[in-house]
């Protein structure tokens, strides 16, 4: 794997995660993560996002309910400190901070 898609890999799977943390309950579908990295440049296909999901599952960062066509995924507790930049993995990039206003 080249190091641009490397990056491009960690990227994603941090857009998934930065994403999960600010839906309610912290619950969206692979569908909407499609659109999501596409909005913030990172364009995947849907088996990608899906990689991702699996991968991100596999080492606990999210829960994902496979109904086939849909697949719905949750963030667990230690995803959320990753998207949050309170933990890190290093197959996943580390958020920018964050200003945080006074």
């Amino acid at each position: 794997m080249s190091d641009y898609q490397a990056t491009l890999r960690r990227h994603r799977r941090l857009a998934i995660l930065r994403h999960l943390e600010r839906c309610t309950e912290y619950t969206s579908n692979a569908s909407i993560l499609v659109d999501v990295l596409r909005g913030v440049g990172v364009t995947s296909t849907r088996a990608q996002v899906i990689t991702e999901l699996a991968w991100l599952h596999e080492n606990g960062f999210v829960e994902n309910d496979d109904r086939g066509d849909f697949v719905i995924t949750t963030a667990t507790e230690r995803g959320v400190e990753i998207a949050q930049g309170v933990a890190t993995h290093p197959d996943i990039q580390r958020p920018n901070p964050r200003s945080r206003g006074v």
